[in-house]
């Protein structure tokens, strides 16, 4: 069982804002701008943000699609953590990042929805934080399979959404509530 966190101080993650990850997601332009509104949001209310910016072979770190949508730039203060696995937690500092800030509650925004934000969900959930995924603040790509199936963009990202909604793990809260719904506050 995982170590449930006690306390209710919430932070801002935002994963994978890059050039390169959403240059050809679904609703990009809005998805951005809400995770900027998400963004300004947590600062406002004094919440920590940090940045997970994803680096691979496909993805060079350096390189120009590796760098963060020209919206979004995390504030000198802000932590930013480099990752080369789907899920943010993975060979990664941000677990003692967050046990640094007295984190319990991940409030979750950015990309790839399938990917890197279901797995840094599914991995917060597991290591006992509550979590809130930003509805209307993450986004992927369409999927096409080799026998013509298609699975929209949108609908995964809603059937994360209604996953958030649904999933029960003891001791902890999980949801999905719009940027304009969210609170960082205790």
């Amino acid at each position: 069982m995982a170590t449930i966190r006690a306390g209710n101080k919430s932070v801002l993650l935002v994963v994978d804002v890059q050039v390169g990850v959403v240059a050809e997601s679904w609703d990009a332009p809005r998805v951005i701008d809400n995770v900027a509104r998400a963004v300004q949001r947590a600062r406002d209310e004094q919440a920590p943000v940090i940045w997970v910016q994803h680096g691979d072979d496909d993805l060079p770190q350096g390189s120009p699609q590796w760098q963060w949508v020209p919206e979004l730039a995390p504030a000198p203060e802000e932590r930013q953590i480099h990752k080369r696995f789907n899920s943010a937690f993975e060979e990664t500092d941000l677990e003692a990042t967050l046990a640094e800030l007295g984190a319990t509650r991940i409030v979750l925004a950015g990309a790839a929805t399938n990917w890197c934000i279901r797995a840094t969900a599914y991995g917060a959930l597991d290591r006992g934080y509550d979590l809130t995924l930003l509805k209307d603040a993450h986004t992927t790509e369409s999927m096409d399979f080799d026998d013509g199936a298609t699975i929209a963009a949108a609908d995964v990202v809603r059937d994360l959404n209604v996953a958030m909604t649904w999933l029960s793990y003891p001791g902890r809260k999980n949801a999905a509530t719009s940027v304009d719904e969210v609170s960082f506050a205790a």
